[in-house]
């Protein structure tokens, strides 16, 4: 029963600690079950470790620009295979026989069998087909007479032919037109009948010059030469050039390769359980001191560890995928969602936790945490809003920058020589800064599926034309310009003690919305007739009362946001209706009230904003009950109010220290003062 008592009291703990754990093992199962190379090192950078002698033989592999340059030469000058078609060779002189029989009367006015035209086509035909002529294709463009193609004859027989041992098209008519003239025949006819069946004969056969190319391209080795076990491969001291760099590179791959695939598997995913579960708590501890707000909340916790462990699974996806690069994941989405929700402190520390995660599975871990991380960081806090159209282009710009700056910087530092920088590298920046913008789609899913809110729909929800905010300026005209001044009021107070200024001007809007359920009941909204008049004071409490109940239920059914119904909820929290239980006190000395017949049903304020809303609401509808306004007046009504709702303990669920309900005092009263022009007197 004990042990059931203890499990039911740390039931929120034990969940949160389950969504580590099923975070920390889905990680650990993506990862990549190979060693690490323990030694790092930068090009052009001396090797600053001790001297490096070579556990095992191994080869030297080709960089990417050497394997790309080779295939490049083999693209540009593979054997072009070709066929010598002689189905077009007997359809061509087919078709000139047909031709000549059908013309050679009509043009030359004959009779009888054209033997002698046909003889000498046929055989003009036969000549050239025997030259050759080729198909031209663009892949033959630039090249020149001597270049060699694999001629193949109706037995698939190849012999190589240079290209000026065959004819083009057009060569093959100037031929045929210096032969035609050593006949006595009539040249025109024998010219036209030959030029009209004439064919190319020697076709390109695209198919098996693609398949002798790409087994060629497999062939290709991706190595040079090698390095035998114990042989010094670099001192310490000594500069990580081009080739150390290479060999180097060379020896992590297969020694990370070889360490994964032996028998020491055991001990690397030993080794990447303590990793993790070292970050997983590191994210823990942190949430837990900086921010206990939100560590209470599992939904927040599970929204971390959502968006941490779905970046690792794309990462891996991306990975198994040829020819992309990880750059092209927008991994600056993950501050900018959680600064959006929770603030940069948080959104900057987990940003960085999931880098490092993420630096386990992909190659040039320096260089990836190094880019992403100051990336991360400058777009963090050079994005300062996202609540305007603009923002869009210019978060997506500032990462394309950043990128490109820091990785020019880093190569220029690695390399020494600005030709070697791969400058298409930059068109994957450039894809990763456009998928950035999906940040503003996914607000809003996390605003759906988490019951977040965002800058951008507070700004929506303080539009006073939308529907809630027009009925209540045209049912509650009163009630509605009572709730425009309290939201300059508590907007700028919170401004000076530290908060969030959208979300007071919001809750402040919406908090009195009960009211337009029966606005004759609320003075502001009385033009000369009080129905109160005709009430108890008891009957009228429950109907002041109500417009807090009336309003979360008018708010719900209008689907507003739970933050902003906070407001609605706490904006009287558990105060009195003073003015109706003094009545009734007076009028009824004797007897002992039920004081909860005149208490609004709470909560109390539970966060800094709902507190600065509570004071702005108290003190701008008692500001209108001033018989003169003067700096006495009002500097009296400001510091009584709040005073006897600190004295009620209405704030003690919230943040807010004594400095600030200070700083805000003297705020509302200096506001008060302007808002009612109350000035210095002028001398006559």
């Amino acid at each position: 029963n004990q042990l059931l008592s203890k499990i039911r009291h740390q039931q929120e703990l034990i969940l949160k600690l389950l969504l580590f754990g099923i975070a920390a093992t889905l990680i650990i199962f993506l990862l990549p079950k190979e060693g690490k190379f323990k030694y790092e090192f930068q090009k052009n950078k001396p090797w600053v470790h001790e001297d490096l002698f070579a556990p095992f033989d191994f080869a030297i592999y080709k960089s990417a620009e050497e394997l790309e340059k080779e295939r490049e030469n083999l693209n540009q000058n593979h054997l072009l295979f070709f066929n010598r078609d002689l189905s077009i060779e007997k359809s061509s002189l087919d078709k000139y026989e047909k031709w000549v029989e059908t013309n050679w009367a009509d043009t030359l006015g004959l009779v009888g069998e054209p033997i002698t035209y046909k003889e000498v086509g046929s055989e003009l035909l036969n000549e050239i087909y025997e030259l050759g002529i080729i198909q031209v294709t663009d892949i033959m463009d630039g090249q020149s007479d001597d270049f060699t193609i694999l001629l193949l004859n109706e037995n698939n027989i190849g012999e190589e032919t240079e290209l000026k041992d065959l004819l083009t098209i057009k060569q093959a008519y100037e031929w045929i037109e210096q032969e035609i003239t050593k006949s006595s025949l009539n040249d025109s006819f024998l010219l036209i009948g030959i030029e009209s069946a004439l064919q190319q004969n020697i076709i390109y056969n695209k198919e098996l010059t693609q398949k002798d190319l790409e087994n060629e391209l497999s062939l290709v080795s991706l190595t040079r030469g090698g390095v035998l076990k114990d042989e010094k491969i670099i001192s310490t001291g000594e500069l990580v050039n081009d080739e150390k760099y290479r060999v180097l590179q060379s020896l992590k791959k297969d020694y990370e390769f070889k360490l994964g695939a032996s028998n020491q598997f055991v001990w690397i995913l030993l080794g990447q359980i303590i990793l993790v579960l070292l970050i997983f708590y590191s994210i823990f501890i942190f949430i837990k001191n900086v921010a206990p707000q939100v560590f209470e909340n599992n939904l927040d916790i599970g929204f971390f560890l959502l968006l941490l462990t779905l970046f690792v699974i794309i990462t891996q996806l991306l990975l198994k995928l040829d020819n992309y690069s990880v750059y092209i994941i927008p991994y600056c989405i993950i501050p900018l969602l959680i600064r959006t929700f929770f603030g940069n402190r948080l959104a900057l520390f987990i940003y960085l936790m999931s880098i490092f995660l993420i630096s386990f599975i992909v190659p040039n871990a320096f260089e990836f945490v190094l880019l992403e991380s100051v990336t991360g960081i400058v777009t963090l806090f050079a994005v300062l809003n996202v609540n305007k159209r603009s923002e869009l282009f210019y978060t997506s710009m500032v990462v394309f920058i950043t990128f490109t700056s820091m990785y020019i910087g880093l190569s220029l530092l690695q390399e020494g020589d600005i030709s070697k920088i791969e400058w298409n590298k930059l068109t994957w920046f450039g894809i990763g800064a456009g998928l950035t913008l999906l940040t503003y789609p996914l607000i809003y899913l996390c605003e759906k599926v988490f019951g977040y809110i965002s800058d951008v729909t507070l700004l929506e929800l303080s539009d006073t034309n939308n529907d809630l905010l027009r009925e209540l300026n045209l049912k509650a005209p009163g009630t509605f310009q009572h709730s425009l001044q309290v939201s300059n009021l508590a907007e700028e107070a919170i401004r000076e003690v530290g908060g969030n200024p959208l979300l007071v001007r919001a809750g402040a809007l919406y908090h009195d919305i009960g009211k337009m359920l029966a606005p004759a009941y609320f003075i502001e909204n009385q033009s000369g007739v009080n129905p109160h008049d005709e009430l108890a004071y008891e009957e009228s409490a429950s109907i002041i009362i109500s417009h807090v109940i009336q309003g979360i239920e008018l708010a719900k059914k209008n689907g507003l946001p739970e933050q902003i119904i906070d407001f609605i909820r706490t904006h009287h929290g558990t105060t009195k209706t003073q003015y109706f239980l003094r009545m009734y006190s007076s009028d009824n000395p004797e007897e002992n009230i039920d004081l909860s017949i005149f208490q609004y049903p709470g909560p109390k304020p539970y966060s800094k904003e709902t507190a600065v809303l509570m004071m702005a609401d108290s003190v701008e509808a008692a500001s209108r009950s001033l018989k003169s306004y003067n700096n006495e007046s009002i500097a009296a009504l400001v510091n009584g109010i709040i005073d006897e709702q600190v004295k009620e303990e209405q704030f003690i669920n919230t943040n807010i220290t004594f400095k600030d309900i200070a700083t805000i005092k003297k705020l509302f009263i200096k506001k008060l003062l302007n808002i009612y022009h109350v000035r210095v007197e002028y001398p006559k």
